[in-house]
């Protein structure tokens, strides 16, 4: 069974149905549950998701988005432990705050893999992640 953390971008491509990378999502999640691994993402993933459908007042999409995220995905909280490593993140890399935020949850909770979308995260070699991949990459 391996961790897996799911980047902001890959629950918004699965919800809001962006293709091809919905149907790519889809795909690679099926293949997780085939081999037991399990969804991995952070507080802030459920906070970002959350940001549309409130700004446009959606609450049944919003309730739907935060139940289908949490009974998906293991959910990380960012607390001060995390705090330090996204200190030395940000302190060593270029990194915009949220994506050290990611960066420090996945480390933290030591993922196998990060798909993420986001180039600029895809080129970095993290202790405590596995390898970071897009989805077009995901070796499963």
């Amino acid at each position: 069974m391996s961790k897996i953390f799911f980047d902001t971008n890959v629950f918004i491509y699965m919800f809001e149905g962006l293709e091809p990378n919905r149907s790519l999502t889809l795909t690679i999640r099926k293949r997780m549950i085939d081999r037991g691994d399990r969804i991995v993402t952070s507080a802030m993933t459920l906070g970002e998701v959350l940001v549309r459908p409130t700004k446009l007042g959606q609450t049944s999409l919003i309730e739907q988005y935060d139940r289908a995220i949490r009974a998906t995905a293991q959910i990380i909280s960012f607390d001060a432990v995390i705090a330090w490593r996204y200190a030395s993140l940000r302190a060593t890399h270029k990194l915009r705050n949220a994506d050290a935020i990611q960066l420090a949850c996945a480390a933290h909770f030591g993922v196998d893999l990060f798909i993420t979308n986001d180039k600029d995260l895809q080129r970095l070699n993290m202790p405590g992640i596995g390898f970071i991949a897009p989805l077009e990459k995901v070796p499963l």
